[in-house]
């Protein structure tokens, strides 16, 4: 039996090795993602921090004016960097789309390349059978001719 040989092998070489830095790039992405979310978290945090220190000092015997302000200003600087860390969050977001929408195609192609692979395999089989066939009759042909010619 003959040895298989895909004459594009090469291509589906570089197919699977673009696919996996897709899949490595979908990754980093997914991972940018979350660090922008637990900021978001952080922030989340820090206004609720202050809200109570507002509340607090709202309800204390003595007010306390300048911490009221203080932590009023706080508020409204974490919700300015909420703002700005949501924006972040939704290009971290398109982003990872890209790359999902990539190595999906990328995907895609290696899985394409692959059944063309199969596909070869089969025909390779097919043609070996084929030949092996042939191979058999042309002996069988020979010894029937011997034999006939010894008789």
């Amino acid at each position: 039996m003959g040895r298989f040989r895909y004459r594009m092998q090469n291509i589906l070489d570089v197919k699977i090795k673009m696919e996996t830095q897709a899949k490595n790039e979908f990754a980093a992405a997914n991972l940018a993602l979350e660090e922008e979310k637990e900021r978001m978290n952080a922030l989340i945090g820090r206004r609720k921090y202050y809200e109570n220190k507002t509340r607090e000092a709202l309800q204390a015997d003595v007010m306390d004016f300048q911490g009221v302000t203080e932590s009023k200003v706080a508020i409204r600087s974490i919700e300015e960097q909420m703002r700005k860390q949501l924006n972040a969050i939704k290009h971290a977001e398109r982003v990872l789309e890209e790359k999902r929408l990539a190595m999906t195609n990328l995907m895609k192609e290696r899985k394409t390349h692959e059944t063309l692979r199969e596909q070869a395999f089969e025909e390779f089989l097919m043609e070996e059978k084929r030949l092996e066939s042939k191979q058999i009759d042309e002996l069988t042909s020979y010894t029937y001719g011997i034999k006939q010619n010894e008789s």
